[in-house]
């Protein structure tokens, strides 16, 4: 009778169809998956048979899923439903208890998982490693460790970055620096934001030993969702430069910043390139470029393959032109 029982229960589970989220299309079709985020009018699906879809929000005629998930109808705003239900045509009803609301699809901007304390909290980044041992007539060992993140609470947003680069040639160390930045941006509009910008650079073995900025100014971001990101901002900047002699500069600029990056092929592949370029006020400098520009490769949900080349220009600073380029490959990890 056990035996009996242990196997009727075992064929009631595999026959028990898996709960899965449903996206109906105007065109007629029909998606079984997960839904992973609705932002910047594409709603994204994981699918067991194509990976994640990027579905036009236009061509959506209704939809049904049993997450917990909070949708927002403005940028500040949102209602945690219990799970979302199919209506007509161009509707979706947020399940709530005993209060259950249909709310139009053109009406709503986001949806996104809820966190557990502070719910419109987005938080993303990542950190990026590359290695390089070379054993010729020069041995060489080039470690490089980079990261990035940003995290987005209502009108608010923090961004903070850093790198470490260190370089050994025959035992001898001839590249040796690091940097970090903190960013607050704080939004007026959706799309327009003011921020605050603190930079720290540090080289112990270049001319220029050490660069502190301290920025602020307007930006503008086109577009931020789960597809990628774009934003423009214009810095008023004031730099001080220490060089390896006891020199001291230091000067006012204006400078123009940008971060963009787009996730390609089904979110598999991402494309990034952001950076800097500034133009003193006064005579100490020509000008300043700090860029970067690379393709990240996900071979997981968290963990990437990275290839980047980096540009930093300085030009008639102390006498004296600096620039520098390099290129990287690596592995990192992704959220």
């Amino acid at each position: 009778m056990l035996s009996r029982s242990l196997l009727c229960l075992a064929v009631l589970s595999t026959s028990t169809p898996v709960l899965a989220d449903t996206v109906w299309l105007k065109n007629g079709d029909r998606l079984s998956g997960k839904i992973k985020v609705f932002d910047g009018g594409k709603l994204l699906i994981q699918t067991k048979y194509a990976g994640v879809v990027a579905l036009d929000w236009h061509q959506v005629k209704t939809l049904e899923s049993d997450q917990e998930l909070l949708v927002k109808q403005d940028a500040y705003v949102g209602e945690k439903a219990k799970s979302l239900h199919a209506a007509e045509e161009g509707m979706v009803i947020l399940a709530n208890g005993e209060a259950p609301k249909t709310v139009e699809l053109a009406s709503i901007e986001q949806i996104i998982k809820p966190k557990p304390v502070i719910e419109d909290l987005v938080w993303k980044g990542n950190v990026d490693v590359a290695l390089d041992y070379q054993r010729a007539e020069k041995d060489v060992d080039d470690y490089d460790v980079d990261f990035k993140t940003s995290a987005r609470h209502g009108k608010w947003r923090h961004i903070a970055e850093g790198e470490y680069n260190r370089v050994f040639q025959n035992d001898v160390v001839t590249t040796d620096n690091w940097s970090a930045e903190y960013a607050l941006d704080r939004f007026l509009t959706e799309q327009w934001f003011w921020q605050g910008r603190l930079t720290y650079k540090r080289d112990k073995v270049e001319d220029l030993a050490r660069q502190r900025t301290v920025g602020t100014g307007p930006g503008y971001q086109f577009w931020d969702d789960e597809l990628g990101a774009f934003s423009l901002g214009s810095l008023v900047n004031r730099t001080d430069y220490e060089y390896s002699d006891g020199g001291k500069d230091n000067f006012y600029s204006l400078a123009m910043k940008w971060d963009y990056n787009r996730y390609l092929l089904g979110k598999s592949v991402e494309f990034f390139t952001n950076g800097e370029v500034g133009k003193p006020l006064a005579g100490v400098a020509d000008y300043a470029l700090d860029a970067e520009v690379g393709l990240r490769y996900r071979v997981t949900e968290w963990a990437s393959l990275n290839l980047k080349a980096e540009k930093d220009i300085i030009t008639g600073t102390n006498d004296s032109d600096m620039s520098k380029t390099r290129y990287t490959a690596g592995f990192g990890v992704t959220w």
